[in-house]
């Protein structure tokens, strides 16, 4: 799938970020995100813990201020730590959170909601 066939059924995190709840357990969950080359997820938090899997593309993470590209291979985030990514391609990642991102699914339901 290229970004071009990315639809409304994609939830956009940033411009040039999309991404699609896969799948919900009782304790953790596993989001799809496409992005642009160059577009960027902006430096925050959690209280989560993350695997951030590149499947494709090239990704820039800056963990806690250190630097590190990855294509297809994982990372993992701790708790509460700073994070930030930017694609140097156009790039798919599968998020794998622990516990559920309840912001996340309160996005899903709303969008849901509206049909869009």
């Amino acid at each position: 799938m290229s970004g071009a066939e990315i639809t409304k059924d994609w939830i956009q995190l940033a411009p040039g970020v999309r991404r699609q709840t896969a799948a919900v357990g009782e304790k953790m969950m596993q989001v799809v995100v496409w992005f642009e080359k160059g577009a960027k997820v902006p430096q925050h938090q959690h209280v989560h813990e993350q695997i951030a899997s590149v499947l494709s593309g090239k990704i820039r993470f800056v963990v806690d201020g250190k630097v590190q590209d990855l294509s297809e291979g994982s990372i993992t985030l701790k708790s509460n730590v700073p994070h930030s990514a930017e694609a140097l391609e156009e790039s798919w990642v599968l998020d794998t959170f622990s516990p559920l991102r309840e912001d996340m699914l309160k996005v899903d339901a709303e969008h849901e909601a509206k049909g869009s």
